[in-house]
C-alpha cells in the first residue's frame, strides 16, 4: 500500500510538471500483461486497472 501510495504521488507530481507523461503512459498500456498462468491470466483487467488509474491522474490535472 506505501508503495502504491509513494508511486501514485510521483507520477502525479510529473504529470503535473510534464502533462504529456500520461499520454505516454496511455500509450503504453497495450505492452502491459498479467503475470498469472493459465486460466487465471487476464491481460485486458490489467490494462483496464492501469487505465483507471491513468484516468484518475488525468482528472487531478
Amino acid at each position: 500500500m506505501a508503495t502504491e501510495h509513494l508511486l501514485f504521488g510521483t507520477i502525479r507530481f510529473l504529470a503535473q510538471r510534464h502533462p504529456e507523461l500520461l499520454d505516454e503512459l496511455d500509450r503504453s498500456l497495450d505492452h502491459l500483461w498479467d503475470r498469472a498462468e493459465g486460466e487465471d491470466r487476464d491481460d485486458a483487467a490489467v490494462r483496464k486497472i492501469a487505465g483507471r488509474i491513468i484516468k484518475s491522474l488525468r482528472a487531478e490535472s
